[in-house]
């Protein structure tokens, strides 16, 4: 008789992983829950939303119920200096970082993975709704990572860093399913967390008031907050002539239109008085506190050296919308890395550079200096710091992180 396969879930204490556990137990998987406890610091988070003791409890009635063993490792060492860390580090530089995405690359498909390895798993599952495919190209296994089927959850984005190796021990057992077939089925096998609210907030943490969380480390400082005119000259570099064949622009141009303006103090109108650059991201309208300027002012730069925050009278205000952004080489990740473009290689697909945001069309251009990334249409809100992803249908190809 052939030997059980060995999966350990990520069980949060949610619905999702709750019902992932679920479905490999009756696919004849032999299933191990464990949870995962990445926070101790109760003083950041708002009220009871998601104290680790309540789910860690409901991930361990999970396990009760499902007659698998359960046991909690301890990850906020790790969690500590591989996400915490760095979003103190990324927010003082004024980038805006993308905690959950790191986390699933670093925490639960690496040091999460390799805690289950020591258990012997063949896979680790979690309750994230995508999909995964293998095939065989050229003798070699290659998986594909692909959107989840309810396309009001899928979260293909949060995963977009997962290597090959990475992907190779991971399942996704609610994928195919919509949410309300989820909830459907943990109503039916009684779970307990089967009418449970989603968490919101940082990956594992819950939700925190960002800017106490980043006080612990970044102390606040007052300064200006400039309003820039919608006739400020570089925007014009921004505009794409109608027609152009975008992979004959040189390297020069192509940095004109994808790199952030570099503004100056003088250049613009102070309008009001902040508590710190580094609390503040581009594309932000809420938190600036200042009245009486007609439309809402938006952010569309912040300068943490200087300690000064740029913004933009409206959303259609051109400091807001650019058509393109650069990754830095050491950037790039290939998920599908046998689609890994060559310099002076272009390519067509389909892009996004937040969660849930609708693919628009892109234009890939690889250059010796690291990639291009050029929008059918303008983008709102590129922040330097978080991800972007592209995609080939509802398959993900590969990301990088934003210059």
């Amino acid at each position: 008789m052939e030997k059980k396969k060995r999966v350990v879930v990520g069980l949060s204490g949610g619905v999702d992983s709750s019902v992932a556990a679920y479905l490999l137990k009756e696919q004849g998987y032999e299933v191990i829950g464990m949870f995962m406890k990445n926070w101790h610091d109760e003083s950041v988070t708002i009220s009871n939303e998601c104290p680790w003791m309540e789910d860690s409890t409901d991930a361990m009635l999970v396990a009760e119920k499902l007659g698998i063993p359960f046991q909690a490792i301890d990850l906020s060492e790790d969690y500590r200096e591989r996400i915490v860390e760095y979003m103190f580090t990324e927010y003082e530089a004024g980038r805006t970082p993308n905690p959950d995405i790191l986390c699933n690359r670093e925490i639960k498909f690496d040091i999460f993975l390799k805690a289950a390895e020591k258990l012997h798993a063949d896979y680790v599952a979690t309750g994230h709704y995508c999909q995964k495919d293998s095939f065989e190209k050229d003798g070699q296994t290659i998986h594909s990572l692909l959107a989840g089927a309810d396309p009001n959850k899928d979260q293909s984005y949060f995963l977009c860093q997962l290597s090959q190796q990475q992907l190779s021990k991971a399942l996704f057992p609610i994928g195919h399913l919509q949410k309300s077939e989820v909830r459907a089925i943990a109503k039916e096998q009684e779970l307990i967390t089967a009418e449970k609210k989603d968490s919101q907030g940082l990956c594992f943490i819950g939700k925190v008031r960002l800017p106490d969380f980043l006080q612990q480390q970044l102390k606040p400082k007052k300064g200006d907050i400039l309003n820039i005119s919608d006739n400020y000259p570089a925007y014009e570099q921004w505009k794409v002539p109608q027609g152009i064949d975008l992979s004959s622009l040189n390297d020069a141009e192509l940095d004109a239109m994808c790199t952030p303006i570099h503004y100056h103090p003088h250049e613009g109108k102070k309008v009001g008085e902040h508590n710190g650059a580094h609390y503040f991201t581009v594309g932000q309208r809420k938190g600036l506190q200042v009245g009486g300027t007609g439309k809402p002012l938006f952010v569309i730069a912040t300068d943490t050296q200087e300690n000064v925050i740029y913004t933009g009278l409206g959303e259609e205000h051109p400091g807001l919308n650019r058509l393109g952004l650069f990754v830095k080489k050491e950037d790039i990740h290939w998920i599908r890395e046998d689609l890994k473009l060559e310099v002076g290689e272009y390519q067509r697909y389909q892009g996004r550079i937040r969660y849930r945001q609708p693919l628009t069309g892109v234009t890939l251009l690889m250059r010796e200096k690291g990639l291009y990334v050029i929008f059918d249409q303008p983008q709102k809100g590129i922040a330097s710091g978080q991800f972007v992803a592209w995609y080939e249908g509802t398959e993900s190809i590969g990301s990088g992180t934003i210059f």
